[in-house]
This record gives C-alpha cells, sequence and structure tokens, in this order.
C-alpha cells in the first residue's frame, strides 16, 4: 500500500518491535521522548498517523508487535527562512535547484514545509521526487533530485562512481605563505561531538582540490573540487590547512550548536557553485552553474 504524502510532505516509517505497550501511543512516547503526550495527541487527532493500509489510527489503538505505523512531521511554529529556493533546470527526469544557506535539503530539526524537498514539491507537484545527493544545511547551491524511480540508480551511480565533476566556492583567509592549487587528502571519522567531522590519522578516504580564485586583502576566495564525499569534508580540509571558512559555527571552535538560533546575517561562505556530467538516461552533457554568490564575487 502506497502511503499518500500530505502537504508535500512524506510519511516516516516505524517498526513496531515485540514488547508489552498498552497501545501505539505509549510505544511513541517511549520511542521518541522529545516529542510532548500533546503533540501526538493532536496528530492522532488530525489522522497523521496511519496503518500499514493508509488508515488513520486512533491513540488508544492496542499495541501490535510486527507491523509498522506511518506518521507525518509537523512544526507548530515553523520558523521561515529569508529566502526560497529556486529552479535551474527541469526535465522530465531531472529537477536541479539552487538551495539558500539554512535551508535543510529534506525536513530535519525545526524545518519541515521550509526545507528544499518539501519547498520543490509545492512547486512543481511532483510527490516522488527524492534528493540524489546532500549538502549541508548551513552550504548554499546547486543539488539534483529525481523524478522517476526508474532513473534514481542510474543518477546516483554518477556520486558513487566519482562520473560527477562538483565545483564549489569558499571565502577563508589568505594566506600568501600556502602553496595552491594543492590536493588535500586526509581521513576522516565523525567526532565525539555528533554533528562534527575530524581528520585523523590512518589510511586517507577524503580528498579535495584547492585553487585560489582571488584575494580581497587578508581575505581570499577559493575554489574547492571534491573528489570523495564526507560530511564536512571541505569544511575540515579547509580549518586543517588554518583557512576555517568565514561564517562556520562548527569549525574549528563551536560557535553555536546545530539547534540554536539562527544568525541570517552570518551564513557560512561555502558554495555548490556547478556539477557537470553526462546525463546517464539521455545521454547529454549537462553542466549547470548557481545564481548565488559569496560575499566575495568571482
Amino acid at each position: 500500500m502506497r502511503i499518500p504524502t500530505r502537504n508535500g510532505v512524506g510519511a516516516s516509517r516505524v517498526s513496531l518491535p515485540a514488547g508489552a505497550w498498552p497501545t501505539v501511543l505509549d510505544f511513541l512516547l517511549e520511542r521518541m521522548p522529545d516529542i510532548s503526550r500533546e503533540e501526538w495527541l493532536q496528530r492522532f487527532n488530525d489522522q497523521l498517523v496511519l496503518d500499514e493500509a493508509a488508515q488513520p489510527v486512533a491513540a488508544t489503538q492496542a499495541y501490535t508487535p510486527h507491523t509498522k505505523l506511518y506518521y507525518y512531521r509537523h512544526i507548530a511554529n515553523e520558523p521561515v527562512l529569508p529566502e526560497k529556493a529556486s529552479i535551474v533546470f527541469e526535465d522530465e527526469h531531472l529537477i536541479v535547484a539552487d538551495k539558500p544557506h539554512f535551508m535543510p535539503v529534506t525536513p530535519a530539526g525545526r524545518y519541515v514545509q521550509q526545507s528544499l524537498l518539501v519547498q520543490l514539491k509545492h512547486l512543481t507537484g511532483h510527490d516522488d521526487l527524492v534528493p540524489l545527493h546532500r549538502i549541508d544545511r548551513e552550504t548554499a547551491g546547486l543539488v539534483m533530485f529525481g523524478k522517476r524511480l526508474s532513473d534514481r540508480d542510474a543518477y546516483h551511480a554518477l556520486f558513487r562512481d566519482k562520473a560527477m565533476h562538483k565545483v564549489y566556492e569558499a571565502v577563508a583567509p589568505y594566506n600568501p605563505a600556502l602553496k595552491l592549487p594543492r590536493v588535500h587528502v586526509s581521513r576522516l571519522k565523525p567526532d565525539e561531538l555528533f554533528f562534527r567531522t575530524q581528520e585523523v590519522d590512518g589510511e586517507p578516504n577524503s580528498e579535495t582540490r584547492i585553487s585560489l580564485l582571488k584575494t580581497e586583502g587578508a581575505r581570499a576566495l577559493y575554489q574547492l573540487e571534491p573528489v570523495s564525499g564526507k560530511r564536512h569534508q571541505l569544511r575540515v580540509h579547509m580549518m586543517s590547512l588554518g583557512l576555517p571558512l568565514e561564517g562556520d559555527q562548527f569549525y574549528p571552535t563551536v560557535l553555536r550548536g546545530p539547534d540554536a538560533e539562527e544568525d541570517f546575517s552570518h551564513p557560512l561562505q561555502l558554495l555548490a557553485k556547478s556539477v557537470a556530467f553526462t546525463d546517464p538516461v539521455t545521454g547529454e552533457a549537462r553542466a549547470f552553474q548557481s545564481a548565488l554568490r559569496l560575499s566575495i564575487a568571482h
């Protein structure tokens, strides 16, 4: 049974394990303690919790192990981001969007309707959109979405097989003693702080090509070409060279946690500027550029 999209939001799924919870509400309260009883009761009343047959579930329904529930995320008083996404390209297979800073690609944290995916569903009417890759919420620039299930493996393979040429731009301090261009390789792993990444000793698993585009006093605009796609790779690689990105709240030190209030006046100076590839579905050569700009324009 297909679970429908509601107001641009796909349903989240939770499997019900063996256990002695009296009702589905009791289970959900224990499984997801960050969501209050009042909020769950409102979701049940709004028919935002469904069973495997896509039928609304009552909060008092008896718990049945080895089944599944589906629920829709909803955030009361969701903050409004200062900028909207735009579409750079669309055909019957693919959408390429320009994502502003601060916007998550998919619903996350305090943002659902403001997420890029939900905005694009509203703009295009295509409920089956799926992101083909991700960029950080703090990063602006190009994100690709697939429109048809039958095409998705082919597009995902572009990233898996490193057949997608991605170019980023970043603003960071200028160090005339640092020889550029250069290739930076290192081993990255999750940090003790769950939202950060760290470099460690060992066999490299990440690679970035770094070039200097322009200087402006003590600041500079850099071109970054990631060969691999590790989380926060560009931010960590630049920091390790003594060039932390302007506006970075996580590196080299945590200035503001991921759940802190936003400061829209100081966006991270990192932009997914362009992508180029051979379309695996149509065979055409594709190249797209973001229309967004950083504080130093090239």
